[in-house]
Parts: structure tokens; sequence; C-alpha cells
């Protein structure tokens, strides 16, 4: 099903990394670690890493300013997509989308459930984009971490993957805010 045409070139995304954590830091950080091995690996740029406390503020300062940044093509989050009171990752970001991912969720779901049954609906995992950045909110284990960048985004954020990704659909991802630039003028 992931096939990659070895003619086109690959193109390496700015990707920034945030762990949700009141309790991890660098050295204890494992998932948020497994991200950007993966992400390095596959040969895109670590654009900015942090861990941020399960505070919607936080979160939220955090995302929109990576938003923001020329150089950051996509965020992933790990961390805060449970049931738990702390939990507030998904209320944090998803008022930020201005396009909600419905099939990622699905997606890593399907995946998830491969692996630990259903245990996987205890995640709320989601996706989105706003202000032309891809935006992946992933649960906070190292193994859910894993299961979504290899089963989704190492294949999605490969411009050679075929028939479809999210590279080449990137120049486009603004359109509607600059048809609203053309209107007012």
């Amino acid at each position: 099903m992931n096939r990659i045409d070895e003619s086109r070139p690959f193109v390496p995304l700015n990707i920034a990394v945030l762990t949700v954590s009141d309790t991890r830091d660098l050295e204890g950080d494992r998932s948020g670690t497994t991200l950007v091995e993966r992400l390095t690996g596959a040969g895109h740029h670590l654009a900015d890493r942090r861990i941020v406390r399960d505070e919607v503020e936080e979160i939220r300062a955090a995302v929109r300013e990576w938003i923001a940044a020329e150089g950051v093509d996509v965020i992933i989050s790990t961390g805060g997509t449970g049931f738990t009171g702390r939990d507030v990752t998904p209320e944090a970001i998803e008022p930020l989308f201005e396009k909600r991912m419905d099939g990622f969720s699905e997606v890593f779901h399907r995946i998830s459930y491969d692996k630990i049954g259903t245990s996987t609906i205890q995640s709320r995992a989601t996706g989105g984009v706003a202000g032309a950045t891809y935006i992946f909110v992933l649960p906070g284990s190292p193994g859910a971490c894993k299961d979504a960048w290899d089963g989704i985004l190492k294949w999605q954020l490969d411009y050679r993957h075929m028939p479809c990704n999210f590279v080449e659909i990137m120049p486009r991802l603004d359109e509607h805010l600059k048809r609203g630039k053309l209107r007012q003028a």
C-alpha cells in the first residue's frame, strides 16, 4: 500500500515536537525522543522541541508560536490525550484547527487496535491543519508514537509517497487565506 516513487526527490520538512506532561523532563521524555529519532532518521529537520505542563494555555501558546513560525511545517504533540482530568491536549489544540483531519484519528486507531486491542479507545488522538501547518496530537506512550510515525506520518510526510501525500499539497494549504486577501483588495 505504501509506495515510494524513487524518481521524486525527498523533501525534508521542519517538524516541531511538543511533549505535554507534568512529570517529564527532556531526559525522561521517551515519547518525544522516539519522535525525534524517527523524524530525523527519515531525513526531516527538528525545528524545535519542548515540554509543557498539562495546561491548556501553555499547550496552546507553544502551538500558536509554531503555527506562526516560518520555520515549522509540522507540529507533533505527545501526551494528554486520555480521559483523566489533566488530559487537556485535544481541548487546547483542536480549537486552533482550521481544518480537522478525521482520517488521521481513524487510521491511527485502526493501527493501534491491531497492537493493543480495544484499549485504543482510551486515546483522543487527532490531527488537523492551522496556518498552513500540519498538527498531529498523539498519546504519550512511545508505542503510540511509533505506531503513528511508522504507520502514517512516515509515509504522508514523504513527498515520494504515492499515490498522494501531505507534502505535495503544502503549497495550497493557505489558499483560503489568500483568497480572502484578494477579496479585500
